[in-house]
């Protein structure tokens, strides 16, 4: 066996993770998610401290009012 060791490039890796391309990929799943939803339901996307994030929100008072009830929004994310 060889001892192989792999150093990460910590500044590299948190410039990957607030890419353009990342951030596509993160409201791509949020999207596929979201189209289970229905109506009174939003995705937002933004660049935090070192990663992009993707938000699926309940806008609506119906919608908050199903998601606080069935909890939707997870059951959603966990079938995309």
């Amino acid at each position: 066996m060889s001892n192989l060791k792999v150093e990460l490039n910590s500044a590299g890796v948190i410039e990957m993770m607030k890419s353009p391309e990342m951030q596509a990929i993160c409201a791509e799943h949020a999207n596929a998610a979201l189209s289970s939803l229905g109506n009174g339901y939003a995705v937002t996307t933004m660049v935090g401290k070192t990663r992009c994030n993707a938000e699926i929100a309940a806008v609506s008072r119906k919608a908050k009012n199903e998601n606080a009830k069935n909890n939707t929004i997870l059951k959603a994310v966990r079938s995309s």
